[in-house]
């Protein structure tokens, strides 16, 4: 067992990380900034200026915003202005009401709002937004993280500015973690310190079944339970992994006023590292002990690999977050640390390179690739298969693995991520 506080500090780390989030994390965040900077500015903005890094942008053009029905930046940065509070954090757009939603469209059809890419900065997640009115002005930025404030302002008067300290403090904030250590705080963590990870059990699997029962997006989950697909895939505990996760990735990035248990900023990454793990559990019999540890593997793993990815990036983060819940998988399967190495190897040599286009409803797609191989590499890893060390970016040390991974992803896919954009809004 780790050091009593080498585990407080872990799971202070989790607890940080994974938390519950209405609608996708990046609109929702620049809604967050908005309300924050409106709160500051005193009263309603007349005019609102937006100005965001290309990461941001991206994830947050195609994905419907909880509660109005309407897709985009414009509609969550009016109602961030209007009826956010930034205390909800990213639950910030929660007392959306239709009247809301309605003077939100005329803020926009007035043209009060004007979002543009933020020039000349490194930070991937980036967000500043300006209001204005009756002669008075107010600034707010997030970077770094969804819910991470670095710089507010009102007229000229400084009231934060830790844009210098973050990058510092984030390093010495930062639990050193190694795919052991997390494997061994998994299993050896008394079990009533770590309880509270059942809690994403819960919300992701409400958000899963909620969405059955409607119909969002591309209906990859409910398409997944239908009858053609269940003769041509059978009714298994693998259909119902991949149904239950595609099902509340449908909702989310539908914009359905479902809450999901996120990780690392990312509701995607919340449902994938969970609902493979959920099911599993319940369809095998695994007991409360055995469905807490092959949670918190699950997340504690996905954390571990986006400290060193970052918050975005041109990777699809349901690479990691199906690694995750590989590790899981493995453990309820009876495998031990070797198994879950063989796992991780598996996953990367699978799925590196997978490209992140955004936010949208086709997400649900990715997922349901990404647990699909999240199952099959655990199987492998469980009959003693594993990809070898003279085999493309796979090396005998698993997290020397785990840092090509990141590397490719966080710096060799830069100009991927350039190009993704690039198109994304030049489409006619």
């Amino acid at each position: 067992m780790l050091p009593e506080e080498e585990r407080k500090q872990i799971i202070g780390l989790v607890q940080r990380e994974v938390v519950p989030a209405i609608g996708c994390t990046e609109p929702i965040a620049v809604a967050l900034c908005t309300a924050r900077a409106a709160e500051t500015l005193g009263c309603r903005p007349e005019r609102i200026d937006v100005r965001l890094s290309a990461n941001i942008l991206k994830n947050a053009m195609g994905v419907g915003i909880p509660g109005t029905g309407m897709i985009g930046l414009p509609i969550a940065v009016a109602l961030g202005a209007t009826i956010g509070r930034s205390e909800y954090q990213l639950e910030v757009l929660r007392d959306v009401t239709p009247e809301a939603v309605a003077e939100g469209r005329r803020m926009i059809d007035e043209k009060r709002i004007a979002i543009a890419l933020k020039e000349g900065i490194t930070e991937k997640l980036y967000i500043e937004v300006e209001v204005r009115a009756g002669g008075h002005r107010a600034v707010a930025v997030i970077a770094g993280g969804h819910t991470t404030f670095v710089y507010v302002e009102r007229d000229g008067e400084v009231l934060l500015d830790k844009r210098r300290a973050a990058a510092s403090e984030a390093e010495e904030g930062e639990v050193p973690l190694t795919l052991h250590r997390v494997w061994k705080f998994a299993m050896t963590t008394p079990l009533d310190e770590i309880r509270f990870i059942l809690e994403t059990r819960r919300l992701n699997k409400a958000a899963a079944e909620a969405s059955f029962a409607g119909e969002y997006g591309h209906s990859v989950g409910r398409t997944l339970r239908c009858d053609r697909e269940r003769r041509v895939m059978g009714d298994s505990i693998f259909s119902r992994i991949l149904s239950y996760t595609s099902a509340a990735c449908d909702a989310r990035m539908a914009g359905a006023m479902i809450p999901v248990m996120s990780n690392s900023g990312s509701g995607n990454q919340g449902i994938a590292a969970t609902l493979p793990v959920v099911v599993y559990a319940e369809e095998t019999g695994a007991t409360e002990e055995q469905t807490i540890r092959a949670l918190m593997l699950s997340h504690l793993t996905v954390v571990y690999i986006k400290q060193s990815l970052g918050r975005l990036s041109a990777l699809c983060g349901c690479v990691v977050a199906a690694t995750g819940s590989s590790c899981g998988i493995v453990y309820l399967m009876g495998g031990g640390y070797d198994q879950m190495v063989a796992a991780v190897k598996n996953m990367i040599a699978n799925l590196t390179g997978m490209i992140c286009d955004g936010a949208k409803p086709s997400c649900a797609m990715k997922l349901t690739s990404g647990v699909s191989t999240a199952v099959l590499s655990a199987m492998m890893a469980m009959d003693g298969h594993c990809v070898t060390p003279v085999e493309g970016i796979i090396e005998e040390d698993v997290d020397k693995c785990i840092h090509n991974l990141t590397t490719i992803g966080r710096d060799g896919m830069n100009e991927t991520d350039r190009l993704v954009l690039d198109i994304m809004t030049h489409k006619q």
